[in-house]
């Protein structure tokens, strides 16, 4: 009676331990593969670090996976700051085969250095690669829209210049350190001042290395994330007579300011031409006025008696000879 009792409770327990051992076993069989593949590797993860592993989110695949390079590569990383760096958003895998990279190449490289690298959003990986084999970079690129970098010597002839600049990553600023295109920017300003301060154009043609020298010696890749090894002109042509074009410019330019001004003051001789014409109308119109006030003038003469019969008979007769040598005088206008 007794064993009838207490047998219910017997196989309760029985199944939960065994469902208790059932999960256990998946979640072991789960992390098997990596507990062996860490074991046959050197590398020491417990079983209870994976299991917390997989409780903190952390993918336990790619810390044992970089735990194993790390190791093979005799780098001191522990399992504590992959994590760290997993969690913050980084590829731990990338930095650790930068990190071997490095190692290899004998560039000074530490942890914290390629996280801040890493989390900082450039591909550290790429920039060790770059470190070791330089790259080279064009100037102008394509991505700027143009073919050339046009500049004018003192002598007014335009060059037209394609360079390339060969770099390498500088680990120590590339964290906040200025990306290719500044590098660009920078060697197209000094190319353009290099060909500026040339005597003329034939002196560039002749000596294409004066321009990289000059660029060069400018320091142009001071708080770059690069180091700029050598500057090269690839190709150099000559553009326009950008002078001779300013000057015929200027000189067509000259001429329509002295054409409007020509204008300008024939303009004002017509106006004063017409305002002349003008005043002699009026003086006319004043004169035949004063003519019209002779008749009353011989009138009131006749009348106060201040003027005789044959006074006024020599008037006409002096008027009649000035009409008739005014008529000899202008033969066409009696035709």
């Amino acid at each position: 009676m007794f064993l009838a009792e207490v047998s219910p409770i017997l196989i309760a327990i029985l199944l939960f331990l065994l469902l208790v051992s059932v999960v256990f076993l998946v979640v072991i069989f789960q992390f098997i593969n990596l507990y062996i593949q860490a074991f046959f590797s050197g590398v020491r993860v417990s079983m209870w670090e994976l299991i917390g592993m997989r409780l903190r989110k952390v993918p336990a695949h790619v810390i044992v996976n970089a735990r194993i390079q790390a190791s093979r590569a005799g780098l001191d990383v522990s399992q504590r700051e992959m994590e760290s760096h997993v969690l913050a958003g980084g590829d731990v895998q990338r930095v650790i085969s930068a990190m071997i990279a490095a190692n290899k190449a004998n560039i000074d490289l530490s942890w914290k250095t390629a996280t801040a690298i890493d989390l900082a959003g450039r591909d550290i990986l790429d920039a060790i690669q770059t470190s070791v084999n330089p790259k080279v970079i064009d100037v102008p690129s394509v991505a700027m829209g143009r073919q050339t970098i046009d500049a004018v010597a003192k002598d007014g002839i335009q060059l037209k210049v394609k360079a390339r600049v060969t770099v390498r990553t500088n680990i120590r600023t590339l964290v906040g350190g200025a990306t290719e295109e500044t590098i660009i920017a920078r060697v197209g300003e000094g190319i353009v001042t290099a060909i500026g301060s040339a005597r003329d154009y034939k002196d560039v043609l002749e000596n294409p290395d004066h321009i990289s020298k000059a660029v060069l010696n400018k320091g142009l890749d001071a708080n770059t994330a690069f180091e700029i090894l050598s500057i090269d002109i690839a190709d150099v042509d000559v553009g326009e007579n950008v002078g001779a074009k300013l000057i015929a410019d200027q000189a067509e330019a000259e001429k329509r300011r002295f054409q409007a001004e020509a204008e300008k003051r024939r303009a004002l001789a017509v106006a004063q031409e017409q305002e002349n014409i003008a005043k002699v109308a009026e003086n006319r119109a004043l004169v035949v006025l004063a003519e019209a006030e002779i008749p009353r003038a011989i009138a009131e003469a006749f009348r106060s008696g201040n003027l005789g019969v044959m006074d006024y008979y020599r008037l006409r007769n002096v008027q009649a000879d000035t009409q008739m040598r005014e008529a000899i005088a202008r033969p066409d206008q009696g035709k």
